[in-house]
């Protein structure tokens, strides 16, 4: 079966255009930090600030955003599922998004905040990722298969990032 084709940078696009207060986390994380792995989906831990909500909601409604996968019939997320720590996996028009409440040992957006960088992924448009070192920390507490499997990697690209350029 073919993953679907994401465009993170129509999502992330749309995010920011309705003021989102979020940061991107897992394999987009990863990439933006220069690891070299594949990714299907983007990963946004987003604050849970009611404002934020109804931003929130405002940019996954012009997504067309509903619940994704065979078993769930086609249903927005609502304000209760984005208060919540859960995981709200979610299809759009420009692929995959799963927004999560909470990562790790349940670490919010106000808790990984103080531990994200700004990158400019596209002229003029600028967003928060989450730290390398505070990425592999997470990844090593979820402790699932696919993050262990990417551990190595994001410890070696952290390892050459912090070489003195020469």
């Amino acid at each position: 079966m073919r993953k679907p084709k994401t465009d993170f940078l129509a999502i992330l696009k749309i995010l920011v255009a309705h003021n989102v207060d979020f940061i991107v986390v897992g394999g987009v994380c990863a990439v933006l930090h220069g690891a070299p792995i594949s990714t299907f989906d983007l990963d946004v831990v987003h604050s849970r600030a009611p404002d934020n909500i109804d931003r929130l909601l405002a940019a996954l409604e012009t997504l067309e955003a509903n619940y994704r996968g065979p078993w769930v019939p086609k249903r927005k997320p609502s304000p209760s599922h984005l208060l919540s720590p859960g995981h709200q996996l979610l299809m759009t028009l420009a692929g995959p998004l799963d927004v999560l409440g909470a990562i790790g040992k349940g670490y919010g957006y106000d808790d990984l905040l103080k531990q994200t960088v700004t990158l400019e992924v596209d002229e003029g448009l600028k967003i928060r990722v989450l730290n390398l070192d505070t990425l592999i920390k997470t990844k090593e507490e979820a402790g699932r298969d696919k993050d262990k499997a990417v551990l190595p990697i994001l410890r070696r690209t952290l390892e050459e990032k912090s070489k003195p350029s020469s």
